[in-house]
């Protein structure tokens, strides 16, 4: 049974835009094909939370070969862009200074597929935080489903 959502959706305008494209990319070093985060759409500084997606296009570097007629988005991706939501929430709203490097994944579940034309919605709650590292539950959801769940820990280098 997949664990209930970080924090209710439904209470949130989920089509205001915080942070864009550009916004993150001022941020999170990735470009080109690994730049993974469309948008920031909601966070609470006080409780470490923090919403944003993923539009899945036909034209992702991963479709053609990823599964070819079938394409599913691949496990890793949907990590990394947890990865990239967690940091760009310590770095800019936070405000941890430095490079954030990606440190470790656990406990991760996948329960569902993400396929092209799909919202991948990324929800974030930083569980663990030190002076150079903290720790972040995120779950990707589709269409009102989790369809995964990972623990990723980042480090300050």
């Amino acid at each position: 049974m997949p664990p209930n959502y970080l924090f209710d959706l439904s209470q949130l305008d989920i089509n205001k835009v915080e942070f864009a494209r550009e916004d993150i990319a001022e941020v999170n070093p990735q470009s080109f094909e690994m730049s993974q985060l469309d948008a920031i759409v909601w966070h609470d500084l006080d409780k470490l939370l923090c919403l944003g997606y993923k539009d899945v296009t036909d034209s992702e570097f991963w479709v053609r070969g990823h599964i070819p007629g079938r394409p599913i988005m691949p496990g890793v991706i949907m990590v990394e862009c947890a990865a990239q939501l967690s940091s760009f929430f310590m770095k800019k709203i936070y405000g941890l200074t430095g490079f954030i490097g990606f440190s470790g994944i656990d406990k991760t579940k996948f329960r569902g597929t993400v396929l092209p034309g799909s919202r991948l919605y990324l929800l974030s709650h930083i569980c663990k935080l030190r002076s150079r590292q903290f720790s972040a539950v995120v779950q990707g959801v589709v269409d009102n489903k989790i369809v995964f769940d990972t623990v990723i820990s980042g480090m300050n280098v």
